[in-house]
């Protein structure tokens, strides 16, 4: 019997079904019409139009940060997917999984000089583990095998480009679903085990530094912590993992973290890295013995001088490790020092805190937001002075906090806040941003009310772009450039169908905030910030 036949977007659009896509992210062009047009004639995967391609990519970035699963991003040729390489490049750095799937000229029409014509292939070649041009219709399916399960394997980007005439070609080829991977619980080798607890145990100074890796496992790191005699040092990305009272927690590390903390960790012997790639150069020992566990070995290696490498999660090896360390002679005199830096520390960032006068503090707008959340909210970082300052002062309960790790772009807090709430419609989602930042994404105020994506954005309005300035000062050159000339934010978000909220005076903070968090619309908080020089600054 004959298979019925179906176009080839129609068989993407089934196949990302397969795959548990739910959105797809992009700006609508020439040669992906044919997609397009499928994809409104189903109702399975919906299509987030969006006002810049670049935004579109980010939302795919961190719907897949958040989720680990694949997200998806769409674009048409030429400039459509040249915008589209800031948010790939985002994925790339965090290691998400992101398929992008972008119009090409038509098969006829490929290297000629076709308008908008380039080699796509070339284009996203640094970020993309996996590219190709689809040259049969009956390919369509094999090569989107190939393309998810790099991404979803790898946590890296893919992309298929598709001629503009391919979409409507039909083929008999069927979807089918990915391979069932089937997680196996992994045991260390006794031979390997016993090498790494060998390690462990000449610890007199060790060190836990966790990341977004770590948060399956982190009452078995409490415990390892306290056996071990260890403090526990976290990434951005670990933020929410621990309890902010824990007595092992030293909270961050690097540029925003616990500055008392830092000579604490260059004076570590063995440090043991758990879901984490962060090693922030001048914050880190250089004659430490290292361990990193990672479920990926090729995280392992990125320019972190490992000792022993460990495959497999944390929430596996960790009990391992706990029960291999039982009866340790832990260094009191060790524990009692790491013990002094989190109340040096937590003394310091109460005063911080609660710093008074307007414009305000940076550090009281994020003790507002800490004051002021749901304990298991989505926060979505933008890049900028808001980072550091988040990093320093928020003291986190389960809040998970996305944001751009590696590639650091500005611009990440509104589509990843978007993603955020698209993924996880039951959870308080909050961007934190500059007003730099917030600019380059401003146009998707609208796509946010289009949808219903009912999110809150605090700005840090200090008319500057502040991280740049204070590097500038601490370089001793001319302030060129760092000034802003802000549009006034709250009637830019009313007109987009926003609730607007303007904060002048410290003592009305929480009030604002919680009256934004509670609004039935998207809503901004335009707050009044001070530019005050980060204390870290280098």
């Amino acid at each position: 019997m004959e298979h019925s036949k179906n176009t080839v977007a129609e068989l993407i659009i089934q196949q990302l079904q397969l795959m548990n896509v739910k959105r797809i992210y992009g700006v609508v062009g020439d040669t992906i019409i044919g997609l397009i047009d499928a994809l409104s004639n189903q109702e399975n995967i919906k299509f987030i139009a969006v006002k810049h391609e670049s935004v579109a990519a980010l939302m795919a970035s961190a719907e897949a940060k958040l989720t680990g699963g694949l997200g998806v991003c769409t674009a048409t040729m030429g400039p459509g997917v040249t915008n589209l390489l800031n948010g790939l490049g985002d994925a790339y750095s965090d290691k998400a999984p992101v398929l992008a799937i972008t119009g090409q000229a038509p098969s006829d029409k490929i290297g000629t000089d076709f308008q908008q014509y380039v080699n796509q292939q070339e284009l996203v070649k640094p970020f993309a583990s996996y590219s190709v041009n689809l040259t049969s219709p009956d390919a369509i399916i094999e090569v989107m095998h190939k393309a998810a399960q790099k991404s979803l394997g790898q946590r890296g980007v893919t992309h298929l480009s598709i001629p503009k005439d391919f979409f409507d070609k039909k083929t008999e080829v069927r979807p089918r679903r990915l391979p069932l991977l089937v997680k196996s619980t992994s045991s260390l080798e006794e031979e390997s085990k016993n090498r790494i607890l060998e390690v462990m145990k000449t610890a007199r100074q060790p060190m836990i530094l966790a990341g977004a890796g770590a948060r399956g496992a982190s009452e078995a790191i409490e415990m390892l912590a306290d056996t071990w005699g260890a403090a526990i040092l976290t990434s951005l990305g670990g933020k929410g993992a621990f309890e902010a009272n824990s007595p092992n927690l030293l909270q961050g590390i690097g540029e925003g973290g616990n500055p008392y903390a830092k000579s604490a960790f260059l004076e570590a012997d063995v440090v043991l890295l758990a879901g984490v790639t962060w090693w922030p150069e001048g914050y880190v020992p250089t004659d430490a013995k290292i361990i990193q566990i990672d479920s990926n070995f090729d995280k392992i290696e990125k320019s972190i001088p490992v000792e022993i490498g460990i495959k497999g999660n944390t929430e596996e090896v960790i009990p391992q490790l706990n029960l291999g360390l039982k009866g340790h002679n832990k260094n009191d005199e060790w524990v009692g020092r790491c013990r002094e830096v989190k109340e040096l520390w937590s003394a310091q960032l109460e005063q911080e805190g609660n710093s008074e006068g307007s414009p305000i503090h940076p550090a009281r707008i994020i003790r507002a937001i800490e004051r002021t959340i749901d304990p298991d909210a989505i926060l979505a970082i933008d890049t900028g002075d808001v980072t550091v300052w988040t990093n320093r002062i928020l003291r986190q309960q389960n809040q998970r906090v996305l944001f751009s790790g590696y590639w650091r772009t500005m611009g990440f807090g509104l589509p990843a806040a978007m993603a955020a709430k698209l993924a996880e419609s039951e959870k308080q989602v909050v961007a934190v941003v500059g007003d730099g930042g917030l600019q380059m994404t401003l146009a998707d105020l609208l796509t946010a009310k289009r949808y219903g994506i009912k999110i809150t954005i605090i700005v840090l309005n200090n008319e500057s772009l502040q991280m740049e300035r204070d590097k500038i000062k601490a370089e001793g050159g001319d302030e060129v450039g760092v000034g802003l000339t802000n549009p006034d934010f709250v009637k830019v978000a009313e007109a987009c169908g926003w609730k607007g909220v303007h904060v002048e005076e410290d003592n009305s903070l929480e009030a604002s905030i919680t009256e934004a968090l509670q609004s039935e619309l998207p809503a901004l908080v335009d707050i009044r910030t001070a530019q005050i020089f980060f204390p870290e600054t280098e």
